[in-house]
């Protein structure tokens, strides 16, 4: 056994039981999102539905959205590890997780949602574009910035929807000079409201991208 396993054995990063990176018992304990969902934001229904209470009457410039596990049980721990723990590998394992749950989009091209300047330095990496490297390895598909961040918004965490969108709403753009293909899918780590990646597919929208579609590891889903 090498002496660094000998000093610092690996634990699950969702229960920290010695063992792999991802127990078995947690991977079996994920709350996987396979439907029936809501044909547009990929919310849970009670049966399919093209659009759901969550984004009816909404201004959406996505396509579609789907995340493939719901933000509870041990998912939180998983993605604290590699979000805010520098367990940074562990976006492999989430890209995995991801591409079992959704199939390969049909589009061109993948991005990501990108990171404020601040938290990429503290934490050292962007998660959402960790994890669009690894599922464009996966998917085969070719992996472009193309979005970049205007300004500093406050976080989201905490606001209520309607303060979602407007605190967003300018806090992104399309690259200078970017050239998308005609559909792209743009991934992101967490799926909460989804109005951060409705502002960054209106902004690949405006520069001449058709079709835009949305991934997520995790998203948050609300009790009915």
């Amino acid at each position: 056994m090498p002496l660094l396993e000998l000093l610092f054995p690996s634990r699950c990063a969702a229960c920290g039981e010695p063992g792999p990176e991802l127990c078995g018992r947690c991977r079996e304990l994920l709350p996987r999102l396979l439907g029936p969902l809501c044909a547009r934001c990929g919310t849970p229904t009670a049966w399919p539905v093209a659009r759901c209470l969550e984004c009816a009457g909404r201004r959406i410039a996505f396509a579609q959205a789907r995340s493939a596990l719901s933000y509870s049980g041990p998912v939180p721990r998983l993605i604290g590890a590699w979000k805010e723990r520098g367990q940074r590998h562990l976006a492999g394992i989430a890209a995995e997780l991801l591409a079992e749950v959704i199939p390969r989009p049909q589009v061109k091209a993948l991005t990501f949602v990108p990171a404020q300047r601040e938290r990429s330095l503290s934490r050292g990496f962007h998660p959402a574009g960790a994890l669009a490297a690894e599922l464009a390895l996966l998917w085969e598909l070719p992996l472009q910035r193309l979005l970049e961040r205007v300004g500093s918004p406050r976080r989201q965490r905490g606001l209520a929807l309607s303060e979602r969108s407007k605190n967003v709403e300018r806090a992104f753009r399309a690259c200078r000079g970017a050239k998308p293909p005609s559909s792209v899918c743009i991934v992101d780590d967490v799926y909460t409201s989804g109005a951060t990646v409705s502002v960054c597919a209106g902004a690949l929208r405006k520069v001449g991208c058709r079709h835009v579609e949305v991934v997520a590891f995790a998203r948050a889903v609300r009790e009915r």
